[in-house]
């Protein structure tokens, strides 16, 4: 099973070098890297054309934000199997893609995903939240719930049969996929229980009030879009559900 790991970025200079070394530390051996950079302007284009022979695939060009990027990645990916781990995130141990592969064969599942850590961005490394994802129930989503998108990986053919990223939303629009693949398409899952990656704090989803409007408002139409009806409550608790994060 060949694994495609999708790598986005933008003024990275200060972080990329630890996800380029945290791929290629991965004790499974079936993957390509591929970097889709926005035209960086503080070092990071050079930087990573000094690691070329670390990046099967790069590109560094204008793009519409993080989801157009992302597609870009998708578009260019040969694997059988596609996940996204970000230039502030790292995999949280070395055998990630080994585990990950051993489930979808295992599990004989569509999509695989893990735990997720947020941990401080400068000086020793501090977990501010523990996110623990739990198994995929349907009737979840309804409640709040969705898979930490950074360990969630998923078969190539999904993408082709149910689209890539929806470029109409600027924040969510991984939940609008995995919702679209999970929740309408039913396709199968499994859960690792663990964490399988880091992600450094500031993530464009999380960095303002005026972003958890916006994520808030793009999860209601998230459901809309899908021709899917929510519970009144779920984009309630989709972010109290975050609250037991930082204590667990």
């Amino acid at each position: 099973m060949k694994i495609s790991v999708i790598t986005v970025c933008y003024n990275a200079s200060k972080t990329i070098s630890e996800t380029l070394e945290s791929i290629q530390s991965q004790d499974y051996s079936n993957f390509e890297h591929i970097v889709i950079d926005g035209m960086s302007t503080d070092g990071t284009i050079e930087m990573l054309n000094q690691k070329s022979d670390q990046i099967d695939q790069f590109i560094s060009e204008k793009d519409s934000g993080i989801y157009d990027a992302m597609n870009k990645g998708i578009a260019l990916a040969t694997g059988d199997v596609i996940g996204f781990l970000n230039a502030d995130d790292v995999y949280a141990y070395n055998s990630v893609l080994t585990d990950v592969s051993k489930a979808f064969e295992q599990e004989k599942s569509e999509t695989v995903y893990g735990d997720l850590q947020y941990i401080t961005a400068d000086g020793p490394e501090k977990v501010l939240r523990h996110w623990k994802a739990g198994a995929y129930r349907r009737q979840r989503f309804k409640n709040g719930w969705m898979p930490p998108h950074p360990t969630f990986f998923a078969k190539k053919e999904l993408f082709e049969n149910f689209g890539s990223f929806n470029t109409d939303f600027k924040i969510s629009a991984d939940y609008e996929l995995m919702l679209r693949f999970l929740f309408k398409n039913q396709v199968t899952s499994a859960h690792i229980p663990g964490v399988l990656v880091k992600m450094k704090v500031g993530g464009t989803s999380n960095q303002s009030i005026n972003s958890r409007i916006i994520a808030n408002r793009e999860d209601r139409m998230a459901w809309k879009v899908n021709g899917l009806k929510q519970m009144p409550f779920t984009t309630i608790l989709k972010p109290l559900r975050k609250i037991s994060q930082f204590w667990s």
